[in-house]
């Protein structure tokens, strides 16, 4: 069966122009999509998986993608090369004298390793004929004629879980959930009083395991807080709408307030407060998370009008009025 030629910038959706960020961004957006993780028991994404990284293997090293752009067009020629029982490596690899063992470092291209794709795939040649035919055996590392690679640090993982406003502001743990391998752990990671909203927290070493004794990647968990229906949230500060009947916001007083810590604190008024203005109960908002303290939680008067008056209270309005007026009651 003759060869068949692998159109690698067609397997990753991009270019012959394609810069090599673009490539690296082509190749992360397939690999995620077909990543034996997310599609167990898929033939179909298990070999779009090979592909895709065999491709990335190619274009995502300099000398290998010259090479390939080079004598790509004509590889029937070296596949009819190959036929006459020319002795001697492939002569694509000769041409450039090899990218084995003496071709300089390897993984620093490569995203998935052929170690990693037994593990994941029980397959000890997960190139194809065409790899094979233009860079030799020992360039895709194989098992039977593998160059060792070095040690490589496990990936990081990324994921987000939400909390409450209240369990920002005591601190809280939650229990990840991580499949891959063919296996699946579960991680607890802390998350400090006062963390932000939006913020990252690093599980060290908790990330995809690393290969040939190399340490594990971490995982980040992204926090999103949940609004809440009471207070808003200014960095440390809390603000929230505090109703103030008519009669306290004129002649001064102290209303009762609820604080996120479950508590109640007695808010000072002053005489004559307007509707809108804002009282500051200091150390009443979440800890700071670089510092110490607490931010402030800042109330923000609702002046409160009776729904009707008693006669007592239109006489005394009445009074009001006219003193504003400037005149005199009879």
């Amino acid at each position: 069966m003759a060869t068949a030629f692998q159109d690698y910038y067609a397997i990753l959706g991009v270019p012959k122009t394609a810069t090599q960020k673009e490539i690296k961004a082509a190749f992360r957006k397939a690999a995620r999509k077909h990543h034996p993780d997310l599609n167990q028991n898929d033939s179909a994404a298990e070999r779009r998986f090979k592909e895709i990284n065999e491709a990335n293997e190619v274009l995502s090293d300099p000398k290998k993608r010259g090479l390939y752009d080079e004598v790509g067009p004509r590889w029937r020629e070296y596949e009819a090369w190959d036929k006459a029982g020319r002795p001697g490596p492939s002569p694509f690899g000769a041409a450039q004298g090899g990218f084995g063992s003496g071709g300089g470092p390897q993984v620093e291209y490569r995203t998935v390793s052929p170690d990693e794709l037994e593990s994941m795939f029980g397959d000890a040649d997960p190139f194809s004929d065409f790899f094979h035919s233009m860079f030799g055996r020992s360039s895709a590392g194989g098992a039977r004629s593998r160059t060792r690679v070095a040690p490589r640090r496990g990936e990081d993982v990324e994921g987000t879980t939400d909390i409450t406003l209240e369990e920002a502001y005591t601190g809280t743990k939650r229990i990840i959930e991580l499949s891959g391998g063919g296996r699946s752990r579960r991680v607890e990671i802390s998350i400090p009083a006062g963390v932000a909203d939006g913020a990252r927290v690093r599980a060290a070493g908790q990330g995809g395991a690393g290969s040939d004794g190399a340490g594990s990647g971490d995982l980040f968990v992204r926090v999103r807080v949940r609004p809440h229906p009471r207070f808003t949230r200014d960095r440390s500060d809390l603000r929230e709408q505090v109703e103030v009947p008519l009669d306290v916001a004129l002649l001064g007083g102290e209303i009762p307030v609820r604080t996120l810590r479950g508590t109640t604190a007695q808010l000072s008024i002053p005489p004559t407060t307007q509707n809108g203005a804002r009282l500051r109960l200091r150390g009443l908002g979440l800890p700071k998370l670089h510092g110490d303290g607490h931010g402030d939680l800042i109330a923000e008067v609702s002046v409160r009008l009776p729904s009707q008056l008693t006669p007592a209270a239109e006489r005394l309005v009445e009074e009001l009025r006219a003193e504003r007026e400037g005149g005199a009651t009879t």
